[in-house]
């Protein structure tokens, strides 16, 4: 018996007759089965002389068909191996990449500019004091900012007011409307020399196609002795040649207010119109666009932080990062920027791998 069992274990051709050789052998009414089933039946003495004998015939024909099966896969696997070919020197299949969004693909590309220049990037909270949003700046208890539709106070502020409680440099009480409280805390944190750039969020009560509630902004602030408007044209003119990255930019200097800088300017870029288009560029402008505001840090700024005016002068700046995305990648609303609408992201996205540099461009 043991015989025929191998025999037919060894002559199956495939998975499916050697499953058919171990029913007939091991299953529930296999041949084997039904001989365990007589030990019962039988006189000890039987027992103890065919006991061995059945269940040596049961581990030979288990361990026949085991074998033959690894051997069956191995010629199964073989067989496929070489009816299938997989070029490994292919590219494998990336999987869903995400995008950067061009608000910090922005973000990065002026660090990477103004880390040139030699600036550090300072940052400091989004919840702020009157002291060092406005106060500190040289903004008066009249300024429109401060008034309630320009401004999101906080309860914690307006209660403390309210109850005369109100500490103006301690008591946070709103959301910053810009980042110049960051000059600020910066300028009485360091001794100057001081060359920062603080970018991101700040919040105002304003939302249409181009000013939203919450928005990005970056400001500039360099503090040394005998700083001039020179300076300050110099570094804008080549901070915008960086971020456009061309070199026939032209910037027109317009004089303007801010409270906490005196002289102030606007800062105009010249633009030209291609297929209707406006791209910023050209040698003979077809018109200008404003993209940011600046001047001298004013006296009393200078002043608030414990600096002596007299001996240390500096200059600042700002703009709407998120302006600068639109102006620079052709996009026409600002609102689209916080829809969160993954065909959008898809589209003004960029790859996480295009990290910005000066050498390969910061325009990723």
């Amino acid at each position: 018996m043991r015989e025929h069992m191998l025999a037919a274990i060894a002559a199956a051709s495939g998975l499916d007759a050697l499953e058919a050789c171990r029913v007939e052998a091991l299953g529930k009414q296999g041949t084997i089965t039904a001989l365990l089933k007589t030990l019962g039946k039988m006189t000890p003495d039987e027992r103890l002389v065919q006991g061995p004998l059945i269940q040596g015939l049961r581990e030979a024909v288990a361990n026949g068909i085991a074998e033959r099966k690894a051997t069956l896969e191995r010629a199964a696997l073989d067989a496929r191996l070489a009816s299938e070919t997989l070029d490994m020197t292919l590219p494998a299949d990336a999987p869903m990449p995400g995008t950067i969004h061009p608000v910090s693909q922005v973000m990065d590309e002026l660090a990477e500019i103004f880390a040139d220049l030699g600036f550090a990037v300072a940052t400091g909270p989004e919840i702020e004091t009157d002291w060092h949003n406005f106060s500190a700046l040289n903004i008066p208890e009249t300024h429109p900012a401060r008034a309630m539709h320009d401004t999101f106070y906080l309860h914690q502020g307006i209660d403390a007011k309210a109850a005369g409680t109100a500490d103006e440099k301690t008591t946070f009480s709103l959301l910053r409307t810009h980042t110049s409280p960051v000059q600020i805390r910066t300028m009485l944190s360091q001794k100057p020399p001081i060359r920062i750039i603080a970018p991101g969020r700040t919040y105002r009560s304003d939302s249409d196609a181009t000013h939203t509630p919450m928005f990005h902004q970056v400001e500039g602030l360099v503090i040394d002795k005998g700083i001039t408007l020179g300076h300050l044209k110099w570094t804008l003119e080549t901070f915008v040649k960086a971020f456009f990255e061309r070199d026939d930019i032209v910037l027109r200097m317009r004089p303007s207010y801010f409270p906490f800088t005196e002289p102030s300017v606007e800062i105009d870029v010249g633009y030209t119109l291609v297929k209707g288009k406006r791209v910023v560029g050209g040698a003979e402008p077809d018109g200008w666009l404003e993209i940011l505001g600046s001047g001298m840090v004013h006296r009393k700024v200078i002043e608030a932080c414990g600096l002596d005016p007299d001996e240390w002068q500096g200059f600042a700046f700002g703009c709407g990062i998120d302006r600068l995305a639109m102006l620079k990648y052709g996009m026409d609303d600002l609102r689209p920027f916080f829809d969160g609408d993954i065909r959008w992201l898809k589209h003004y996205g960029f790859s996480s791998l295009d990290v910005p540099t000066l050498s390969a461009g910061v325009g990723a």
